[in-house]
């Protein structure tokens, strides 16, 4: 995300020299290695569908193969997100400084960078270690040939900025950056018995004022957290360190994650078979002439493909590269475009088969089948308030020349177009019929799309297979690095037992339901935008839902309005992961999208706070 930012401030000088003949032949192996594993990926998955589903002989070790492949996969994309400067950093600040000034904070920038790798890095071997004791229980391997990935991906991020440092940065820069960062860390270290009394407090300290001071100065989300927990659970707590990365393994490899890889290239598919270009012309036929008309059709797509893959990442990845190509055709600016695409993300939180839904119904005891009967109609609330803001925005859209599609050509479109717009259903019915998990699925829409893309619309590049591949590792790569550490950091406020006081507090409310709720709908914004869905329900799922149904609220509803809640936070920027997820997938730089962003939060609380007042909007149809 911030390779623009890199070129204006790095020294305008050819990259040249034994250092940096090192970085092109490494990072053209680590590149060439990160897109074969998403294609290695790919087969193993789409083997275990075929096997199972029509040879009726279950390869039992597919999923198992698949996770292995996958970790690898996310810690080398990551690898190539830092080579590639596109790891999303929020730069609102460093941006507004000269040209020249903005070569120390970027320095510092990848000095913070270093300094998390290089404290984690032997954790992450030690962590490594402990695995080779394990057998994993289908492929009957050691453990180690899965967790050698973080020490191995952590390394070459190590070498790989060090590099980066002396390329980008001159002598004296580098300097005084190496100084400044080592200077804050000695400081915290030497430090260490003042946070050792702080207790709670060093939450404060470590998890707003670390992690904001990180992310405001320019430093990658990813290490802007990882920093944070860190220093919480190396100077704050007793936890032993390799914790850490045993969290971000965690976090990272959750099979349900290979959906996003899977759809981000299943995305780059779409627009390069020529599928996309049918979809959105049959769309601009039928909406085209409507002022925001694309932008409907953006908030109706999200809503259709929501819940597919599970990951909300992924769902975005899947609509974004067929939609926004055309819309910034149309005059569409790509802050806007990104604050659209981060709030559709928000809005279809509820719609099932939703992972957070699951979660809630396992570990509160509702009923998953009402849950996903009673997230339907609030995702379409928030889809209509977002659909009134788009309105709003758009009433002053130049459509002078856009002249309206003859019905005769929109029919011919549509025709052109069917295969395309078949994919979302035949994805959605592969899941459904229980053909493909919601992980595999992904597998059968990039099938379909090779097919149609070869047989419909004549239109498959081989030669753009090569950098597809990698561009899908990287993106997934920084975006996966940033669910690891947040899953770190989510793991480190439940250690201290910050989620029980919480709940404790909220409990001992006055005002009844009433207070309850709005407490909770604060509460679940703040909590959605630090610790994501899941572990957030995990955490206080078991606490909160208990004292809801004691205050007479119904469970369904109690569990529509904290999603919606947590699908604020995750997606509202300046920490929102979610919204990162959704400038890395639109390629657009997050500081475009924060103001415009602005309008469609405030939307969609006002949809949030409507469906917490209105409980038939989330009852009404059980």
């Amino acid at each position: 995300m911030s390779a623009a930012a890199h070129a204006r401030s790095a020294p305008a000088v050819a990259p040249r020299g034994p250092l940096a003949a090192l970085d092109r032949t490494l990072g053209w192996a680590v590149d060439a290695l990160a897109g074969a594993l998403v294609l290695a990926d790919v087969g193993v998955l789409l083997a275990g569908v075929v096997f199972r589903f029509v040879l009726k002989t279950p390869l039992v070790w597919s999923d198992e193969l698949a996770s292995m492949l996958f970790i690898w996969l996310a810690m080398l994309g990551a690898v190539a997100a830092l080579r590639r400067g596109e790891h999303m950093r929020m730069t609102a600040v460093v941006g507004k400084l000269s040209p020249a000034r903005q070569q120390f904070p970027e320095a510092i920038a990848i000095c913070a960078a270093i300094a998390f790798l290089a404290m984690v890095a032997w954790p992450a071997w030690d962590y490594a270690s402990e695995e080779r004791f394990i057998t994993t229980p289908a492929l009957e391997i050691s453990n180690l040939w899965r967790a050698a990935a973080l020490p191995v991906g952590i390394a070459l991020m190590l070498l790989f900025s060090l590099l980066r440092l002396a390329r980008e940065s001159g002598w004296r820069t580098g300097t005084q950056a190496v100084v400044t960062v080592g200077v804050l860390c000695a400081a915290f270290w030497f430090g260490r018995a003042v946070f050792a009394d702080l207790g709670r407090l060093n939450l404060l300290v470590f998890f707003v004022g670390v992690v904001g001071a990180a992310v405001f100065s320019g430093i990658p989300i990813a290490f802007a957290f990882g920093l944070g927990t860190f220093g919480y659970l190396a100077l704050g707590t007793g936890a032993a360190l390799p914790v850490i990365v045993g969290r971000m393994d965690e976090g990272m490899s959750h099979l349900i994650l290979l959906a996003v890889p899977l759809f981000v290239f299943l995305g780059l598919l779409i627009e390069m078979t020529g599928m996309a270009r049918a979809m959105v012309a049959f769309l601009a036929g039928l909406l085209g002439h409507v002022r925001g008309g694309l932008s409907y059709v953006l908030v109706g797509a999200m809503y259709l493909v929501s819940g597919i893959s599970g990951s909300k990442a992924a769902d975005m990845a899947a609509v974004a590269p067929a939609l926004f190509p055309e819309m910034k055709k149309r005059g569409a600016q790509e802050g806007d475009l990104v604050a659209l695409l981060a709030a559709t993300g928000a809005q279809t939180e509820t719609i099932p088969p939703s992972l957070v839904l699951i979660t809630i119904g396992s570990v509160t005891g509702v009923s998953i089948a009402a849950l996903f009967t009673g997230g339907l109609l609030p995702a379409v609330v928030l889809g209509l308030v977002l659909c009134a803001v788009v309105a709003l925005r758009s009433r002053g859209e130049d459509l002078s020349h856009v002249k309206r599609t003859p019905w005769p050509e929109v029919a011919r479109l549509g025709a052109v177009a069917f295969p395309a717009l078949a994919l979302p259903f035949v994805i959605r019915a592969a899941v459904v019929e229980g053909v493909a998990t919601a992980t595999e699925v992904s597998t059968l829409g990039i099938v379909y799309a090779v097919v149609a893309g070869l047989l419909v619309y004549r239109q498959f590049d081989w030669r753009r297979l090569g950098p597809m591949l990698v561009a899908t590792a990287s993106l997934s790569g920084a975006i996966l690095l940033i669910i690891g550490t947040a899953t770190a950091m989510a793991w480190g406020l439940t250690q201290s037992g910050f989620s029980r006081s919480l709940a404790e507090a909220m409990a001992a409310l006055p005002g009844g339901a009433a207070l309850f709720m709005a407490v909770s709908v604060l509460t679940f914004v703040v909590l959605g935008s630090v610790l994501e869905g899941i572990p957030a329900v995990v955490l206080f799922g078991p606490l909160l839902f208990p004292i809801a149904r004691q205050l007479g609220i119904h469970e369904v509803h109690y569990a529509m309005v904290v999603v919606l809640s947590m699908g604020l936070g995750l997606f509202a920027p300046p920490l929102g992961v979610g919204y990162y997820a959704a400038c890395a997938i639109g390629r657009v730089h997050p500081d475009k999208g924060i103001r415009p962003m602005l309008g469609y939060m405030l939307a969609l609380l006002a949809g949030t706070v409507l469906v917490a007042a209105v409980p038939w909007l989330s009852t009404g149809f059980l």
